[in-house]
C-alpha cells in the first residue's frame, strides 16, 4: 500500500479510536441466539459517532481511497443495523428512522441481479463481496420484523441468491466438494471478519424463512469455517485473511466478537474455545506487540 496523506490519516483515525469504520464492534448488546432482533456485533458506536446525520435523512459516507467522500453500502448497512439496535434498546423514534434511512437506501441501490456494487472505487470489474451481501440482507430482514412487509423478504433472498452465486458466475462464493467459502472480495482470498458477517446473513434468513437453501448453504458454509478455523490463527494472533496478513488489533477484536456470537449461534464449543485463546494473545503484551510491528511491516509494504 502507498504511503500518502489519505492512508496515514485512516491508519491515525482507527488507531485513536476516531474512525466510524473501525469502532469497537463487540458482542451485540441486544442478540438473542434463534431470533431475529438486535444483531450479532454491537454497530452501536458507527451510529453515536457520527452525531451530525443523525437527524438527518443522509445517509454515512466514507473517505474513499481517492480522498473523495463515497456512498458506500457496507458502511450504509452497518450504520443502518446499528441504529436498529439503538432503537431497540431506547425506543427512540430517531433512531427507527435513520434505520429507514438505511433500509430505503439498500432497496434503491439493489441492482437487477441482487448484487450491491461495493467495491467500485477499489475494484469496479469486480466489486461484489459477500460481505455486504450478507449485512445488506441482515437488515432489510430487520426491516421485515420491524414492518411486516414481505417484500423485505422477497429483496434480502435476491441479496442473498447473488451472494451464494459462484464466483465464475459474478457471484461472490466459492464451491470446492462439500466446502462453500464466502469471499468478501471477489478477487482476492477469503477474509475471516467477512465471512463471518456473510453468515450472519445466512442465519438471519433461516429465522424467518425455513427454506431448505438457505439452510443447506448456511450448514455448507459453517461447516467448513468450522474447518478452516485454524489456519486464521497463528500461534500468537489472528490471521486477517487466506493471504496470511495478520489481523490489525481491531481486527483480532472483532474476530473475538464474531467467535462469541457464532457460540451463541451454533452452540458449538469450538467457537467458545477460540474467542478465549484469542483474548488471551491480546491480553500478552508480548503477543500483541510482535502482531503489531508485523502488521505495521505488512502495512508499508502490501498493496492493499
Amino acid at each position: 500500500m502507498a504511503i500518502n496523506r489519505y492512508n496515514i490519516r485512516h491508519w491515525w483515525l482507527m488507531l485513536t479510536g476516531k474512525s466510524a469504520d473501525h469502532v469497537d464492534q463487540n458482542l451485540g448488546k441486544s442478540f438473542k441466539p434463534g431470533e431475529l432482533t438486535g444483531y450479532f456485533n454491537d454497530l452501536t458506536n458507527k451510529v453515536t459517532i457520527q452525531k451530525e446525520i443523525l437527524e438527518t435523512d443522509a445517509v454515512p459516507l466514507v473517505r474513499g481511497m481517492n480522498g473523495k467522500d463515497i456512498e458506500f453500502p457496507t458502511a450504509i448497512f452497518q450504520y443502518g443495523l446499528g441504529a436498529y439496535d439503538m432503537y431497540l434498546q431506547t425506543g427512540e423514534d430517531v433512531y427507527k428512522k435513520k434505520f429507514m434511512n438505511c433500509v430505503d437506501w439498500a432497496e434503491a441501490h439493489l441492482e437487477e441481479k441482487g448484487g450491491w456494487n461495493n467495491f467500485f472505487v477499489l475494484y469496479p470489474k469486480t466489486p461484489y463481496g459477500s460481505m455486504c451481501q450478507g449485512e445488506g440482507a441482515s437488515l432489510l430482514l430487520r426491516a421485515y420484523k420491524l414492518t411486516g412487509d414481505n417484500k423485505y423478504i422477497s429483496l434480502a433472498k435476491k441479496a442473498l441468491d447473488f451472494m451464494l452465486m459462484p464466483l465464475e458466475e459474478g457471484g461472490t462464493a466459492r464451491y470446492e466438494g462439500e466446502d462453500l467459502f464466502l469471499h468478501e472480495f471477489q478477487p482476492r482470498a477469503v477474509v475471516l471478519n467477512g465471512w463471518i458477517f456473510s453468515v450472519f446473513g445466512l442465519y438471519d434468513m433461516i429465522q424467518v424463512c425455513d427454506d431448505e437453501k438457505y439452510r443447506d448453504s448456511y450448514e455448507k458454509t459453517i461447516a467448513t469455517l468450522k474447518k478452516e478455523l485454524p489456519k486464521y490463527d497463528n500461534g500468537y494472533w489472528t490471521i486477517y485473511d487466506m493471504e496470511k496478513r495478520i489481523a490489525s488489533p481491531f481486527y483480532h477484536n472483532l474476530h473475538i466478537a464474531q467467535a462469541e456470537a457464532l457460540f451463541l449461534a451454533t452452540g458449538d464449543t469450538i467457537y467458545d474455545e477460540y474467542a478465549k485463546r484469542w483474548k488471551k494473545f491480546q491480553k500478552s503484551k508480548i503477543k500483541y506487540m510482535r502482531a503489531f510491528v508485523k502488521k505495521a511491516m505488512q502495512k508499508v509494504t502490501e498493496k492493499f
